[in-house]
């Protein structure tokens, strides 16, 4: 009798255990959209790296800064299943290449997105400053196309249209948004690795308040100086100077900042808009009359906060446009 209920006992008990694991794994699947969650770029061994030895800092004050970062990552944040547009955008937040203003020019925004129907993706990309790269300029760029690719590639279990991914940059942030909308490539397909099958051209481009030309008079010192040293080679400068690398296929942009700027001068998001122009790709260009630099969300001043009503204007006539979009080729 005794060994009876202690069989049933046990039977009792791996039955609970697999309600609890089942209920465990529907509760994931249920609350996946509207929470957050962080995957790092590289399932492996990070590429151009160092290891120093180093520890990435957060230093938490008005806003969240990290610098040394060690290993990327992307916060995904997704918006209520029922309300998505499908729209997505990977956020790279500015710091002059130096740190990472990371709740006020990334998670912050993502929570933003969300709240329009857009899933937020958050980029914590390496900086060139923190000595634990082989080549330094190439790491933001690397880490860019990969989140590109990773959220791509995930893109049908996130319910987000594979062809309405697009890339964000605030301040330094900005200017690396544009330097994987004019420097992106297609995937590649014999790649053993899925996501590097995966093209990384960004289908849209929001560019704040951005960094863009390392060659007009309008540069940005501080960011040239961090990403490529200070005396680099003409040809580097070049490169990185987005208004002189559009491309056919670069994708449209929005373009939001202040005209009382002295951080980063307007000059060069208007370089950028008539280089688009010229190329006959649509760009959406609003220069507000006062918000400084670094104004985020511009939630203390609601003339600033405009901005964010003119975006979702602008991802919703994007979203219907869809003889904008190229194929991944």
């Amino acid at each position: 009798m005794r060994k009876n209920l202690t069989i049933d006992r046990s039977i009792r008990r791996n039955f609970l255990t697999k309600v609890f694991v089942l209920f465990a794994l529907a509760s994931l699947s249920l609350f996946t959209y509207g929470q957050d969650f962080t995957l790092p770029l590289y399932p492996g061994e990070i590429p151009n790296s160092i290891n120093t030895g180093q520890k990435e800092k957060i230093e938490k004050k008005d806003i969240v800064l990290i610098s040394n970062v060690q290993n990327p990552d992307i916060a995904v944040y997704l918006p209520s299943k029922r309300f998505a547009t499908g729209q997505a955008v990977v956020i790279c937040p500015g710091g002059g290449y130096w740190v990472l203003a990371y709740d006020l020019e990334g998670t912050d925004i993502a929570r933003y997105l969300n709240s329009i129907g857009v899933a937020g993706i958050v980029l914590k990309y390496r900086l060139p400053t923190s000595g634990n790269t082989v080549e330094p300029r190439k790491a933001p760029l690397m880490d860019a196309q990969r989140a590109m690719r990773l959220v791509r590639a995930n893109a049908k279990s996130w319910n987000i249209d594979s062809t309405q991914i697009g890339i964000m940059g605030f301040s330094a942030g900005g200017h690396l948004a544009s330097t994987l909308g004019t420097h992106f490539d297609y995937g590649t397909k014999t790649a053993s690795d899925p996501v590097e099958r995966q093209s990384c051209r960004p289908d849209f481009m929001i560019l704040m308040y951005p960094v863009i030309s390392f060659t007009d008079a309008s540069i940005h010192t501080g960011s040239a100086e961090a990403l490529l040293g200070k005396n680099p080679d003409k040809n580097l400068l070049t490169y990185y100077s987005s208004e002189l690398q559009v491309r056919e296929d670069t994708p449209p942009a929005f373009f939001a900042l202040a005209d009382d700027d002295d951080g980063v001068p307007a000059e060069n998001s208007i370089l950028m808009y008539e280089a688009l122009r010229k190329k006959k790709i649509p760009a959406e260009l609003h220069i507000l009359s006062e918000g400084k630099h670094g104004f985020g969300l511009g939630l203390n001043n609601n003339h600033v906060a405009s901005w964010t009503n003119n975006l979702q204007l602008w991802l919703n006539w994007l979203n219907h446009r869809k003889d904008l979009n190229l194929p991944n080729k």
